[in-house]
């Protein structure tokens, strides 16, 4: 089934004391392009969720956004300078019974003392960051997926009317064609007839002539190919797999075809609907730019 090149997920939970937001949105691409926004420390991250999507995405620009926000306490140690905090109650005992003080020292007295403390960042364990953000981003990644088929249906059913009204409109072509062959004769007979006044018309000649137009003007061979377009189009439209470039190189050909049709046709009413056709196969090519 059609998937569309634009769509939008997102996802956030708390893991392993971390809060977790992934965002993943896209927009339509020739080719596939990937940016991520991740927190400086966290820039590892980076190329493996680019990996991480490339199974997933073949087409489009994408951009991720990481956002990790630790809970407090959790990415940070406090270390005491056990030395110092010694040298310090020493000092201050020593002063205490050189001057006849009371003696009242405590732990909250220490907590005065901030150099004796030394706030350390966690090390971080890299993979088990990556396990946390990649469970996120793959809840995220469900919804954009869906998302772009949810789109990718719409656009389904838009392109398949249009190709069914095109059949139809080329069964027309089909059905008029022979006319205007048979018309050019009758006209190309009564013409003669009028030059050659009361002279016998040579019906060889007419023949012939009415053999050479219908040759010039016959689109039987593009009809036949714009049928097997409009075949492999619906094939390509049910398939499971990336299917946007194809699409595109058929609806080329196919605006290839109708264009012969009408430099061919000799015919107001075939060239009517030829351009009917462009204007089908012009609507149709814009819905495939957002393929995937």
């Amino acid at each position: 089934m059609l998937k569309s090149m634009t769509g939008f997920g997102r996802m956030q939970e708390v893991i392993n004391n971390r809060e977790i937001l992934v965002e993943i949105k896209a927009v339509n691409h020739r080719y596939y392009e990937f940016n991520s926004r991740v927190p400086r420390a966290y820039g590892y991250l980076d190329e493996k969720l680019k990996g991480f999507l490339k199974g997933s995405v073949s087409r489009g620009k994408v951009e991720v956004s990481v956002s990790i926000f630790n809970q407090e306490g959790t990415d940070a140690e406090i270390e005491i300078n056990r030395s110092m905090a010694s040298g310090y109650v020493a000092a201050l005992r020593s002063v205490s019974d050189e001057l006849d003080l009371k003696d009242d020292l405590s732990l909250s007295s220490l907590l005065r003392l901030q150099d004796i403390f030394t706030v350390v960042k966690t090390a971080d364990d890299e993979e088990a960051i990556w396990q946390d953000v990649k469970c996120v981003a793959s809840k995220a990644l469900d919804k954009f997926i869906a998302m772009r088929q949810a789109e990718g249906e719409k656009m389904y059913e838009d392109i398949s009317s249009r190709l069914d009204y095109i059949e139809k409109q080329v069964g027309k072509i089909e059905e008029r064609s022979p006319k205007v062959t048979e018309l050019y004769r009758e006209k190309l007979y009564t013409k003669i007839k009028e030059i050659v006044a009361d002279r016998n018309v040579d019906d060889a000649r007419v023949l012939t002539e009415a053999a050479l137009f219908s040759e010039k003007t016959a689109v039987d061979e593009e009809t036949v190919r714009l049928r097997s377009h409009i075949s492999q189009y619906r094939s390509l439209l049910l398939s499971e797999e990336p299917v946007g470039r194809k699409l595109d190189f058929l609806t080329q050909e196919m605006n290839r075809e109708v264009n012969t049709i009408g430099s061919k046709g000799q015919d107001l009413e075939i060239t009517k609907i030829v351009v009917e056709l462009k204007s089908e196969i012009e609507k149709i090519r814009e819905q495939i730019q957002n393929i995937e």
